[in-house]
């Protein structure tokens, strides 16, 4: 798909969510938020976790999480979680074991499979990667809390007055 198509798609699925614009916000940025960390097998599961007791949305949670996590955008989070979890952490995380970490997600592999390759990278490396996936989505989960919330109360101001005058 386009980047252009894709975003007109992606403007409409939240463009026809209903809701509490808080809770689509909050939605959003929760999605936004597990959508930038390295726990792409577990994405859906944490969205529930985080949704369901901060009254966000999860269906806005997990279109944003799908719209900010797919496989153009796998390499550069994971890199960036890298450099930012090893300058804070340095030593723990060798390129060599990146890549494997890398092939493990370009690969066909199954879930178990998955697993056990992150359980050989060592608690070290994954704390590396945690920590600088935690740290590298947090301005991204705020400035879409920010901006959502901003584009639902629009939407829903537009919805009202269309309701008043027919």
């Amino acid at each position: 798909m386009k980047p252009k198509r894709a975003a007109r798609y992606y403007y409409l699925k939240f463009l026809r969510l209903q809701g509490d614009p808080h809770s689509l916000a909050m939605g959003i940025a929760i999605g936004l938020f597990v959508g930038i960390t390295p726990t792409v097998p577990l994405h859906t599961v944490f969205i529930i976790i985080l949704a369901w007791p901060l009254r966000g949305n999860i269906l806005a949670a997990l279109i944003a999480a799908t719209a900010i996590s797919n496989p153009l955008t796998w390499l550069p989070q994971y890199y960036f979680s890298w450099r930012l979890g090893n300058w804070l952490l340095p030593g723990y995380l060798s390129w060599e074991k990146i890549r494997s970490l890398l092939g493990l997600f370009a690969s066909d592999t199954g879930f178990q499979q998955n697993f056990a390759t992150l359980g050989q990278l060592g608690l070290k490396a994954v704390a590396v990667m945690l920590l600088g996936g935690i740290l590298l989505a947090i301005p991204f989960a705020c400035a879409g809390y920010i901006l959502s919330y901003k584009f639902f109360r629009v939407i829903r101001k537009k919805r009202m007055e269309k309701h008043i005058l027919t």
